[in-house]
């Protein structure tokens, strides 16, 4: 067992405001592992789609170093809704610190996103922003459930790998 399995989904804190056509969204949770442990999962786009269950590709289009264009294809559902996605997205690394994202093409109007890591102790906080317009139409109380469901899964997951390589990585000891 996986130590991410016995922590409730409810420790991730998301906020989700529309504003109009603009989508807000907020996430902070604390993970006990290292600022690399997270970092190395947060960045692993090539193998994303391995631990993120709503996508089916993620890859590395281009780019090196700290600035990266990855493409990212997959379908969000919750309940009756199905929201396929998929976006183009060049990301600015600044090592160990912030991630930031800007959508290049997508069937999103606008995505822009920004992962900070800051250290807590012996644990490591992850706060991400976005804000984005969505190219289809989102029914208004549904909608905003849906997003908040599927932040905090997508955030569930990734916590869930970083514990897993870190839990291999003291057997490996």
């Amino acid at each position: 067992m996986v130590m991410a399995d016995a922590l409730p989904a409810e420790d991730i804190a998301v906020k989700v405001q529309v504003d109009g056509e603009t989508v807000n969204v907020d996430v902070s949770l604390a993970v006990p592992a290292t600022r690399q442990q997270v970092w190395d999962v947060l960045t692993d786009f090539g193998h994303m789609a391995s631990f993120i269950s709503n996508l089916k590709e993620s890859k590395v289009e281009s780019g090196s170093g700290d600035r990266l264009n990855i493409s990212q294809r997959g379908t969000a559902q919750y309940g009756p809704i199905n929201f396929p996605f998929h976006s183009i997205r060049e990301i600015q690394l600044t090592p160990l610190e912030k991630i930031q994202s800007h959508m290049i093409s997508g069937n999103m109007r606008k995505m822009e996103g920004t992962t900070l890591l800051t250290e807590e102790g012996a644990q490591v906080r992850i706060l991400y922003h976005s804000e984005s317009i969505p190219g289809t139409w989102i029914p208004p109380l549904v909608g905003k459930s849906f997003i908040e469901h599927e932040t905090r899964k997508q955030f569930r997951e990734m916590r869930t790998e970083i514990l897993r390589r870190k839990q291999l990585s003291i057997a490996v000891r």
